[in-house]
């Protein structure tokens, strides 16, 4: 009897080396998927994994990338709204010449309603026919990570952040995300959007709680001024990066919470259960 040759899978990872990509690649390659790394520089590459040269705003670079692969994971990077766009039209004419056999895209938050960079990335693919789920995440727990949060919580004990006292979120870690389009790369059962977060959802005092439970100090959470938050990041992002960090909250403010759908919910869909707070923070070692 001659023993089946099985092909490892191939998984292309959009930002592999970076905060949503990078724990993405290392499930995968935990679980012998092949990882391929789209990234800017492949000269310049320095990961574990094998670098793909790719131009986000070139169809034709990205065709290239995608041909042959079983997955892609992409999201978006950070930017102004119309360099946003010209790659999510780039990203979608590439799956539809290349056909690769899945896509799975994450929102990273972003809203993906009609007309919006992520949603004309999520309409167009899915006008391709090519297999596809959208990881929808809401909040980042990694956010709380931000040397301007997470100082006063060691040294002081307090919590700030930018929502009220009474506002439930569907927070996630970076982590979660990559559990759930780990397995949407290598099972292709469930197709459209895949909520990822807490439900119930947190309130403040819940994570301040995550936080004290970790540290092994009293924590407490005070809702944060929206000006004020955006006064400390405005350093880290400049004042372009920071305006529209700063309008999500004003939004949040008029909003009366942020969880994901039970009915579509990784927890429900995939039996995912992401990780609580303190958790999380046992995992990455803070």
């Amino acid at each position: 009897m001659h023993r089946m040759h099985h092909r490892s899978m191939t998984s292309l990872i959009h930002g592999a080396n970076g905060a949503q990509g990078g724990p993405v690649a290392a499930v995968l390659r935990a679980s012998g998927t092949t990882v391929h790394a789209a990234v800017r520089d492949a000269a310049a590459y320095r990961g574990d994994h094998h670098p793909v040269q790719v131009d986000l705003a070139s169809a034709d670079s990205l065709e290239q990338a995608y041909r042959g692969v079983d997955g892609v994971f992409v999201h978006l990077p950070v930017g102004a709204p119309d360099v946003q766009l010209a790659h999510a039209h780039a990203i979608v004419a590439a799956v539809a010449a290349a056909r690769p056999g899945r896509v799975v895209v994450s929102t990273s938050g972003y809203a993906t309603t009609a007309g919006t960079p992520v949603g004309e990335l999520v309409e167009g693919i899915e006008r391709t026919g090519v297999s596809l789920a959208v990881v929808a995440p809401r909040l980042f727990l990694e956010n709380l990570l931000l040397p301007t949060v997470v100082a006063p919580v060691r040294a002081d004990g307090v919590l700030r952040y930018p929502i009220r006292a009474d506002y439930r979120v569907s927070w996630a870690s970076h982590l979660d995300v990559a559990d759930v389009v780990a397995r949407l790369l290598t099972d292709h059962a469930v197709t459209g959007v895949v909520g990822v977060g807490a439900l119930p959802g947190l309130l403040g005092t819940d994570l301040a709680a995550g936080f004290a439970a970790h540290l092994r100090h009293d924590v407490t959470f005070e809702p944060q001024d929206v000006d004020a938050f955006g006064a400390s990041i405005e350093p880290m992002f400049g004042a372009e990066g920071a305006a529209p960090v700063v309008d999500s909250y004003r939004w949040r403010a008029e909003q009366p919470d942020e969880l994901v759908d039970e009915a579509t919910s990784a927890q429900r869909l995939l039996g995912l259960e992401p990780r609580t707070v303190e958790a999380w923070l046992g995992d990455l070692g803070v």
